[in-house]
């Protein structure tokens, strides 16, 4: 018995069929896999519960933060209070045009709450310094022996400046805002397209280049962050570019916003425009500082003027002015 078993081990006949045997085997499990379906349904499922707690927990925190305001709300009640003010004096009407907000926007504020405290400011800051002027004139009698008029002139002034102190304040961050994103733009531009080339989508490229341009400019980079959220949840994307346009202000920024709608809508490569683009603003950026470098020499005419030829004069004609002292001294 056992012979005939060794007998049937070592046959070739019976070993080849061994061998297709297992090889039919193997191939069945590998090109169908047993069970496929089920797991890939708990997969899933898995995923989808685990997407459901992050969604609860998302808005249990929301919805904390949302009952924490209520509860301490000072800042709320205070900007409930200005939008009072200002709805019942109408001053959007009178005072807020399309430009004022578009102001607000290039300096960093955006929404409704910044424009409602601009306004409000604009009111109060008038009487402010009308009050201020009095004080100052009236009451200390800073300007004795002057007219009435002249002290009341004095006033009206104070009062002007108070009511155009926002405005100069907002115009001013304006122009530092929009210096920062200038300076900038040339970098994060050739970040973006680095990304754009490596094949990374225009939204992932926007919220890596915001990561990597924050310690240059962070204006720059909420910007790019808020064309991110754009892109994502806008119906247009066309809307979310000429968002970032309007905000910024810049020319170099409009110009790289109208080369994405087109690449948008006529499905034109995107990293070409880009690269044209980079070089241009490059180029333009070195402009500006050769045209800040040829202004110097005329701007410190005046300075070396006044302070440097008096100091130069005393230092050559110095020593001839003692000895002729000394000698007339003498004789």
């Amino acid at each position: 018995m056992a012979g005939n078993v060794v007998d049937t081990l070592t046959d070739p006949g019976f070993l080849i069929a061994l061998l297709v045997s297992i090889a039919v085997f193997a191939t069945i499990f590998t090109i169908i896999p047993i069970g496929g379906g089920d797991t890939l349904r708990a997969r899933m499922k898995a995923v989808a519960l685990e997407r459901d707690e992050l969604r609860a927990k998302q808005r249990a925190r929301l919805a904390a933060e949302a009952d924490r305001r209520r509860r301490t709300g000072l800042r709320q009640d205070d900007a409930a209070h200005i939008r009072s003010i200002v709805d019942r004096l109408d001053l959007r009407r009178a005072l807020a045009d399309e430009a004022t907000a578009s102001k607000l926007r290039n300096a960093g504020f955006r929404g409704d709450r910044p424009l409602t405290k601009f306004l409000f400011f604009r009111l109060v800051l008038p009487f402010a310094g009308l009050a201020l002027g009095a004080f100052y004139v009236f009451v200390l009698d800073a300007l004795p022996g002057q007219p009435l008029v002249i002290r009341l002139f004095i006033c009206i002034l104070a009062a002007y400046a108070g009511f155009y102190a926002p405005v100069l304040y907002v115009s001013n961050k304006a122009t530092r805002r929009k210096q920062s994103i200038q300076n900038a733009w040339p970098d994060a531009l050739d970040l973006l397209l680095i990304c754009v080339e490596s094949g990374i989508s225009v939204e992932a490229a926007f919220r890596r280049v915001a990561d990597e341009i924050g310690t240059q400019s962070i204006a720059l980079a909420e910007e790019f962050v808020l064309t991110t959220a754009e892109l994502s949840f806008l119906q247009e994307r066309r809307q979310a570019y000429e968002n970032l346009a309007s905000r910024t202000g810049v020319e170099a920024v409009k110009s790289v916003t109208q080369a994405l709608i087109q690449a948008e809508r006529y499905g034109t490569p995107v990293g070409q425009a880009l690269r044209v683009l980079a070089n241009e603003s490059r180029d333009q950026r070195m402009n500006e500082a050769e045209k800040k470098a040829a202004a110097l020499p005329p701007k410190l005419t005046v300075p070396m003027i006044l302070f440097f030829l008096p100091v130069l004069f005393a230092v050559i004609l110095g020593p001839a002015g003692i000895q002729l002292t000394q000698n007339g001294v003498m004789n």
